[in-house]
């Protein structure tokens, strides 16, 4: 279908962070957008709020009449969706044209000049950060995020004056090889959706492939050491990047991290920027900032944009997110939903409050990723001082035999460790003490945060 044919846009999964992006993409165009998901949400709320039309069950008989057109009519369905759903099934026997999330936001994109960033970890604070520091340069932007960007409070950036356009590239069901990228990063590629890829050696495989996609007169910026072997096009330009000096050709140098701040210099071929301030003060972040100022750079951002733009990033929602923080108890809430994540988020906590005691609440992510690396999450939950432990959050996946939260627990070395339900867990943290608490996690812990900053604040 072509888009300038489109009307009306239908999502199956419209609460979804990408597929909300999208949705507000087409609201913006004055298209007529809506959709089902699965239950209600802060995020489905403001999309309706916003003029989508929006539904919870899955049933034909609600789909409106505005999107009962196949002839004007595009429907976009993430790739999580069951093929069993009865209204994907309506739309495809109907004649309606379908693409998955990734192959909208492939069309849309087509025509643009794409900065797109790839990576199991740090790709949606990347993505962000480049936003940001285009968005508040002379240089602008458009930009479809992962997370809710809390200096705009939205997970979508419209310009009509640039063509620049920010891609968070999901390699979830190989989504990322829709795109065709101008400039992209790969912050790493630490085996990941297993259940989708089977082996680390397929997941690895499909960087590569997304590095042939980046067009002639492109650039690739690719952390050091990472096991991914570029197949660039002629023409294509290769930087690696690090956040430690003597790794790659850019790199962090002059570091520095103390009273919950954290200052480095940028060095590069093609640019030195002095005293840099983390806006959020994570060490992983001088990382991902490196990596977002390399490519705020290359796009023309002048290094008292990049300053302030650093400082002035508010993060996004949900990653290393401080939720409390008072000089007797710091609360934080992360995404962090795989062992390295859990692994670095733990560790920049510590490297900001060397003398407090860290408890972390944690929500294993799928019953799959909980198998595959129950070790991995053992280890890195092993560097907290008091777990808390909830039960798995099974998103698409029906049960596994034999695997729950107890496999990981029994593993953690801990011995301040607590299996809890997520009804009991209001209970247990009103009647405990804490200096540093961490909810961690990719599933519906996300609710609770609300609810357990209300109790920490009346402790």
């Amino acid at each position: 279908m072509d888009l300038h044919t489109v009307r009306a846009v239908y999502f199956i999964g419209a609460g979804g962070i990408g597929m909300s992006a999208l949705l507000r993409y087409f609201l913006s165009k004055g298209i007529c957008a809506g959709g089902y998901d699965r239950t209600p949400s802060e995020l489905t709320e403001q999309l309706a709020a916003e003029g989508a039309d929006i539904h919870y069950d899955d049933d034909p008989a609600r789909i409106a009449d505005v999107f009962r057109d196949p002839a004007h009519t595009l429907v976009v369905y993430t790739p999580a969706v069951p093929e069993t759903h009865a209204e994907l099934r309506f739309f495809r026997t109907g004649g309606f044209a379908t693409l998955k999330r990734a192959q909208a936001l492939g069309m849309i994109t087509k025509s643009a000049r794409g900065l797109c960033i790839a990576g199991t970890h740090g790709k949606t604070t990347t993505s962000s950060m480049t936003a940001h520091l285009l968005r508040q340069s002379h240089v602008d932007c458009n930009a479809f995020l992962g997370g809710i960007l809390k200096n705009c409070g939205s997970n979508l950036m419209c310009s009509a004056a640039s063509d620049l356009t920010v891609i968070e590239a999901d390699e979830y069901d190989r989504s990322f090889l829709q795109l065709s990228p101008f400039m992209a990063v790969i912050t790493c590629a630490d085996p990941d959706h297993l259940d989708i890829y089977g082996t680390p050696e397929a997941y690895r495989e499909s960087f590569e492939a997304f590095t042939s996609l980046i067009r002639p007169g492109g650039v690739l910026v690719i952390k050091a050491g990472i096991r991914v072997t570029p197949r660039l096009q002629s023409g294509v330009r290769l930087y690696t990047y690090s956040g430690s000096e003597g790794q790659g050709d850019i790199y962090a140098r002059n570091i520095r991290i103390g009273g919950g701040k954290i200052t480095f210099d940028f060095v590069s071929p093609f640019a030195e920027i002095r005293d840099i301030l983390l806006g959020v003060p994570m060490e992983v972040n001088i990382e991902n900032g490196v990596a977002a100022i390399a490519l705020a750079c290359l796009n023309g951002v002048r290094p008292d944009e990049i300053r302030r733009g650093m400082k002035s990033f508010a993060g996004v929602a949900r990653r290393f997110d401080f939720r409390l923080k008072t000089d007797r108890l710091v609360f934080i809430d992360d995404y962090a939903h795989h062992p390295e994540e859990v692994r670095r988020c733990i560790r920049s906590v510590r490297t900001l409050y060397p003398d407090r005691k860290i408890t972390g609440i944690f929500q294993p992510h799928l019953y799959s990723r909980t198998r595959d690396f129950v070790d991995g999450f053992a280890e890195s939950l092993s560097l907290l001082d008091e777990l808390i432990l909830l039960d798995i959050y099974p998103a698409r996946e029906e049960p596994i035999p034999g695997v729950t939260s107890q496999i990981i627990f029994d593993r953690v070395t801990l011995a301040e460790k607590t299996l809890c339900s997520k009804a009991q867990l209001p209970a247990l943290i009103a009647a405990g003490s804490y200096q540093v608490l961490l909810t961690i996690g990719a599933g519906d812990i996300d609710r609770l945060v609300e609810p357990l900053g209300q109790l920490l604040e009346q402790k």
